[in-house]
């Protein structure tokens, strides 16, 4: 009986202490499952936004007016009463703009000064200026040109970013190199990617130069200067046969001139080698001669007179030759016989 009553009890407290466990898990559990959706519910918020980001364009360069980068260059031309005061205010007023004297050429003493001056002024007061120095006498001339490297400086800007970028990865292998010939390729490449990136940064810098300061080139006259003549009118069929004439002339001036100096030359030595060359052709045909004489009149023979020279007899003897015949030795008559005078026929 009592052994009964101890293993009720055991049994009792056994399932009172599983009963708490269980409890205590099942609460566990329970703040477990609260808290987990509190971690995880900024999750979902946060994936969409980081593949939002990865599927957004990238933004393209804003290319307003205002933004835009454009290169500003003007010239013009005033005549004033002194040049070089005139050069002093000018070279005053790029100052006070900001600018300065990029070249300043002069030339006087033939009673006909001139000066040029190129100035190099903030783009923003570009147009200020040009007006500033068109007061300064009676302008003759002006010209503004404009050009937008808007391209260009984004080319180059999208250049160095990759650039840039090489290069620091090349940077990062070069010191995790482990070999000596590791070391040796990834030092010129990093060079390699250096001198790009600073040849690309200094063209950048030449357009930041060019968009920031403008260029003005101003030609100052004294009233006894002359203008330079512009152009006179628009390219066309008549200015292209103008032009055509004026190029055949010069070149008919350019043949005329090298013929005059080539002349005397010619004569100086053409003629005593137009001698030399007559001489050696007329001595060559007499030594062709004598050889073709030869064969005709072997040695031994009787030879007859040259052709050409008069015979002993006269015309008598050519006459008397020429009735002979070519087969009459000189001196018998024809029909005569060789061996004596003729008579009758034997028999007769």
């Amino acid at each position: 009986m009592r052994n009964t009553r101890l293993l009720l009890g055991t049994v009792l407290i056994a399932g009172v202490a599983l009963s708490g466990c269980g409890g205590a898990g099942s609460q566990d559990n329970s703040a477990s499952s609260a808290g987990a959706p509190g971690m995880a519910g900024p999750a979902p918020a946060e994936a969409p936004a980081a593949e939002q980001q990865r599927n957004q364009p990238a933004k393209a360069p804003n290319l307003s007016v205002d933004q835009r980068s454009i290169v500003y260059t003007g010239s013009i031309t005033v005549r004033v009463k002194n040049v070089t005061t005139a050069a002093a205010q000018a070279t005053g007023i790029a100052t006070a703009a900001g600018g300065f004297v990029g070249a300043d050429n002069r030339h006087s003493g033939d009673g006909a000064d001139n000066a040029t001056l190129e100035l190099r002024v903030p783009a923003a007061k570009f147009a200020p200026v040009v007006e500033q120095l068109s007061k300064l006498g009676t302008e003759e001339l002006r010209g503004i040109n404009t050009e937008d490297v808007t391209e260009q400086v984004v080319d180059l800007d999208a250049r160095i970013a990759v650039q840039q970028a090489r290069l620091d990865s090349g940077r990062r292998l070069l010191a995790q190199a482990k070999s000596l010939d590791d070391l040796v390729m990834l030092e010129k490449e990093v060079a390699t990617r250096e001198s790009d990136l600073a040849s690309l940064q200094a063209k950048k810098r030449r357009l930041a130069d060019l968009t920031a300061l403008s260029t003005i080139t101003v030609v100052l006259l004294d009233p006894d200067a002359a203008t330079a003549e512009g152009d006179e009118g628009p390219p066309g069929f008549l200015a292209g046969l103008q032009g055509g004439w004026t190029a055949l002339l010069a070149s008919l001036a350019v043949l005329v001139t090298v013929l005059g100096a080539v002349l005397p030359w010619l004569i100086a030595l053409g003629l005593p080698v137009w001698g030399v060359i007559w001489a050696v052709r007329r001595l060559g045909r007499r030594r062709l001669a004598a050889p073709a004489l030869a064969e005709a009149y072997p040695s031994g023979t009787r030879q007859g007179p040259l052709p050409g020279s008069r015979q002993p007899g006269g015309p008598a003897g050519s006459r008397a030759e020429s009735e002979a015949g070519p087969g009459t030795p000189p001196g018998e008559q024809p029909g005569s016989s060789p061996s004596g005078p003729t008579g009758p026929p034997r028999g007769a």
